[in-house]
């Protein structure tokens, strides 16, 4: 597998998608999670985050509006590359079926108002 360096941002597009880091943007890891989310937002891009700020304000507020929540505990950056490898197909799929995705080493669960939790493993 390749290494790659800047984790999921390197992989997210050599797979054909368009990413950013919070070390791209102005104030780089100084930038307010209300800024992620706005950005977020307004240019349809999904927080990929273990941060629950982020769910916190997705579930209260709907900000960000996409939303990414890794629960893999401490793993390297080729680690999470390689689950992130193993898993993209079905990650595309269950943003088709809702904006909160919760990734494990072991599962991918979507999230939907009003539904119960939705297990693509």
């Amino acid at each position: 597998m390749r290494n790659y360096q800047n984790g999921w941002r390197d992989f997210s597009v050599s797979s054909g998608h368009d990413a950013i880091h919070t070390l791209d943007l102005p104030s780089t890891n100084r930038t307010s999670d209300a800024e992620i989310s706005r950005l977020a937002d307004d240019q349809s891009r999904i927080v990929v985050t273990k941060d629950h700020d982020f769910l916190d304000s997705h579930t209260l507020f709907g900000r960000p509006s996409q939303l990414l929540l890794l629960f893999t505990g401490n793993i390297s950056n080729n680690e999470l590359t390689a689950l992130f490898s193993a898993s993209i197909g079905r990650l595309e799929y269950a943003f088709e079926l809702g904006c909160l995705v919760e990734l494990s080493r072991t599962a991918i669960v979507v999230h939907d108002q009003g539904e119960r939790p939705k297990d693509l493993t």
